[in-house]
């Protein structure tokens, strides 16, 4: 069975950034999923839950609520393992190219009084955010994205393969 694409990704040596996970094909248009990594894989602790719930709810609005790029985001949401999240937009773009999207993002949480849409109407698990943590966590992740822009491995995946034997036979190695 073949690996989904993100489980190709080495997890030993990804470090926070924005990558491209996939690009798919829906009729005539694009659709790209980004990995949004917050903090580095099995070696920080992952995102507070509350914290990752609130950001999700602040990103979301920012972003649907952007006059220039609205109208191309589909889906951001956090990652199961809580280092990250996915943002799904329309169009191929690369990372590079929605970088000051994504800063001005989580820049944008530090603004933040209430975290939109928390209330039992909103919300199906509207007691669990801090918005104090969101922005620590947000603050943290722009500040390394802004110190680390000109690097290439904040944008590009380490990728790992998979050795296939002339039998046939597929080994995970990284």
């Amino acid at each position: 069975m073949d690996l989904i694409p993100s489980f190709s990704v080495d997890h030993t040596r990804i470090v926070p950034g924005i990558f491209t996970s996939r690009v798919d094909t829906l009729g005539d248009e694009k659709v790209t999923t980004y990995d949004v990594r917050v903090t580095r894989p099995n070696s920080e602790p992952a995102v507070d839950v509350a914290a990752m719930h609130s950001l999700e709810h602040i990103i979301a609005t920012y972003l649907r609520n952007d006059p220039i790029w609205k109208d191309q985001i589909i889906y951001w949401g956090p990652m199961g393992c809580l280092t990250g999240f996915y943002l799904i937009m329309k169009g191929n773009l690369a990372p590079r190219e929605i970088f000051e999207l994504l800063l001005g993002a989580f820049r944008s949480v530090q603004d933040y009084e209430e975290v939109p849409g928390a209330l039992p109407v909103n919300c199906g698990n509207y007691l669990m955010h801090n918005l104090n943590m969101a922005k620590w966590y947000a603050g943290r992740f722009a500040d390394y994205l802004a110190e680390n822009a000109d690097r290439d491995e904040i944008f590009e995946y380490p990728r790992s393969e998979r050795l296939v034997t002339e039998d046939g036979r597929q080994f995970f190695d990284s």
